[in-house]
């Protein structure tokens, strides 16, 4: 048996290589893929992309409470789910002309892209790509981009999301990966007793108090 200092170190290219990291995903029998919240915000999103890239789901990590994981009855979350998604369908089908309409008024008001993707964190930490018509990212916000922003109109592609498991109906807000840097390690402890990611505790956490 020889020395570890005599066998020749097989060569592994950086985690930065985020083709090569796509590749050995796809090739890892790992179902899904846990990282540290605490990583910086661009580290989250290489990652949350390669696993996008590579059919993984992946799950940020809080630090551990100390209160246990408050977790919702199976039957419970099965029908809340259920509901959720039907609904949303629902209103695709009967807002779908709605949403036509204001895409047509954003192309006739700013030609361009009209969607845009979004990192978000939805039930237990599962990163997420939220659909949202695109209002901020223009060459000038105008006035209808400014007015679907402050309405929430620019959500509604998100029901697509609510049909896709990713995110719940009465959701108000999900963190972005931006607010997910903003919070000490012990916010992130306090947080993570809850199942879901509420806007209250957004509010909370990332705004100053009102004096």
């Amino acid at each position: 048996m020889k020395s570890p200092k005599y066998i020749k170190q097989p060569y592994l290219p950086s985690l930065d290589d985020k083709q090569w990291l796509v590749e050995c995903l796809k090739h890892s029998p790992v179902k899904l893929v846990s990282i540290d919240a605490k990583l910086s915000e661009d580290l989250l999103r290489f990652w949350a992309e390669a696993c996008a890239a590579a059919n993984k789901p992946i799950f940020l990590r809080f630090p551990s409470g100390n209160q246990p994981l408050k977790k919702a009855h199976p039957v419970v979350r099965l029908w809340k789910q259920l509901f959720d998604r039907v609904l949303a369908f629902v209103l695709l089908v009967v807002l779908s002309p709605v949403m036509l309409g204001l895409v047509l008024l954003m192309q006739i008001d700013s030609p361009g892209p009209v969607f845009a993707r979004e990192w978000l964190v939805g039930e237990r930490g599962k990163l997420f790509l939220a659909i949202k018509l695109r209002t901020t990212e223009a060459r000038h916000v105008t006035p209808l981009r400014r007015w679907l922003s402050k309405s929430g109109l620019h959500n509604f592609p998100q029901l697509l999301n609510v049909l896709q498991g990713d995110r719940g109906l009465m959701q108000s807000y999900c963190w972005t990966l931006a607010d997910v840097v903003q919070l000490s390690s012990s916010t992130q402890r306090n947080l993570n007793a809850a199942e879901t990611i509420d806007s209250w505790q957004v509010e909370a956490t990332l705004k100053p108090a009102e004096s």
